[in-house]
């Protein structure tokens, strides 16, 4: 079984380390670490696979870097451009089915740098 990435504070259970004396853990906001990178600046992975989902399909679109918010309109678009499901989990865009070459033209044209990964 996979381990779950650990995404934020919250699953830390509430501890916070710090050396600095000045740092008030109730208006950190974890969201503000995360820059947004233009999507020239972007290396994003385009995989194909079909384990552990009962032999069904998916394209697993990996590397995102920014927010959380960033990342669900940038799979909204490719769910709606592709006209399939899917969703956003550990960071990472799952659309059901095989559209990897779909996927990887529509992210470069909204200016991604991609790269097919597997067979």
């Amino acid at each position: 079984m996979a381990k779950k990435k650990k995404l934020g504070l919250e699953d830390l259970g509430g501890f916070v380390f710090s050396t600095n004396q000045d740092f008030d853990p109730d208006t950190y906001n974890e969201n503000s670490s995360k820059e947004n990178l233009l999507p020239k600046d972007q290396y994003l992975e385009a995989h194909f696979s079909n384990k552990g989902r009962g032999g069904k399909t998916v394209t697993i679109v990996k590397g995102f870097e920014g927010t959380e918010e960033d990342l669900k309109s940038l799979a909204k678009i490719l769910k709606k451009k592709c006209g399939v499901g899917g969703a956003v989990k550990d960071f990472e865009i799952i659309i059901q089915g095989n559209y990897r070459d779909k996927v990887m033209e529509i992210l470069k044209k909204e200016g991604y740098n991609v790269k097919r990964v597997g067979g």
